[in-house]
C-alpha cells in the first residue's frame, strides 16, 4: 500500500460574506500558495446575490483550511475524513 502523505480529506461548503465573481480562482490560489496538500478541487457558483464554494482538499492540517474559509464567510457540510485509518479498514 502507499504511503498517504496527506491524511485528512477535508470537504466543506462555503457561503462568501461577499458576492465574487472570482471566488474560485481565489480559494485555489490563496491554498496553494498559502497550505501543504494536494487534491484540491474548487468549484464556486452565485445564486440570488450569494456566492457559494465547494471545496475539497487532502493536507494534514485541516483546521488552517476551516479557518481560512470561516474568515470568508460561512461554513457548512464540513467533512474532515482520516484517510490513514480508511486504508486500513477502518471508519474515517
Amino acid at each position: 500500500m502507499d504511503e498517504i502523505e496527506f491524511r485528512y480529506d477535508t470537504q466543506l461548503l462555503l457561503d462568501a460574506d461577499e458576492p465574487s465573481d472570482d471566488l474560485e480562482d481565489e480559494l485555489d490560489e490563496y491554498i496553494r500558495t498559502h497550505f501543504k496538500g494536494d487534491s484540491l478541487l474548487v468549484i464556486a457558483d452565485e445564486d440570488n446575490g450569494v456566492t457559494t464554494a465547494k471545496l475539497h482538499f487532502h493536507t494534514n492540517e485541516p483546521w488552517q483550511i476551516l479557518e481560512y474559509c470561516r474568515s470568508l464567510g460561512e461554513i457548512y457540510d464540513i467533512v474532515v475524513e482520516d484517510m490513514v485509518r480508511q486504508s486500513r479498514g477502518l471508519k474515517g
